[in-house]
């Protein structure tokens, strides 16, 4: 059974799709927003108890994004949206939508790889620039790889499916 808590992430992450597919961008007051939302609503629901919970939602996501925003997998956007859901939902469904959204995204960089004509040509320069940073102990040949030839795309395209994959195994199995 959904409670009104699923409902506000559902608006969030429709907002968020938005703004992240148009903009390339999740902007600061949607993500501070959302984690204001889910403080005051666990607040109001579950007093001290349901405060605990928002922020240890809060906490570990945006802890654990945070590890992947500094090896530069994801965006500091995605760092703070993803804190905003742990506010919202708390710590285990933040958990399943973190690991379904990594595995969705993944998934996502293969076919783009594999549908892509110059999949063979990203491979050998991934694999020319790791060999040039590991020999030279220098990681901007990485950094540089990193931006201007590797295959990006908004995260939220990843983040929508892992929502409804998440919610299928938690509410629906």
């Amino acid at each position: 059974m959904l409670d009104i808590q699923d409902y506000i992430l559902f608006i969030f992450l429709i907002i968020a799709f938005i703004t992240d597919v148009k903009y390339h961008k999740i902007p600061n007051w949607l993500s501070a927003g959302g984690a204001l939302v889910g403080v005051l609503y666990h607040l109001i629901v579950g007093g001290v108890d349901g405060l605990i919970f928002s922020f240890l939602g809060l906490l570990v996501a945006g802890g654990i994004f945070m590890v992947l925003y500094i090896f530069k997998a994801i965006g500091a956007g995605d760092v703070k949206l993803f804190a905003a859901i742990g506010a919202i939902v708390g710590i285990q469904v933040v958990l399943y939508l973190m690991m379904y959204s990594v595995i969705v995204a993944g998934l996502i960089a293969i076919i783009i790889l594999l549908f892509t004509n110059t999949f063979l040509k990203q491979i050998t320069s991934a694999i020319f620039h790791l060999i040039e940073t590991i020999t030279s102990k220098d990681m901007s040949w990485l950094d540089d790889f990193k931006t201007t030839k590797s295959t990006r795309f908004p995260f939220m395209y990843a983040v929508i499916p892992a929502t409804a994959i998440t919610y299928y195994y938690l509410y629906f199995v």
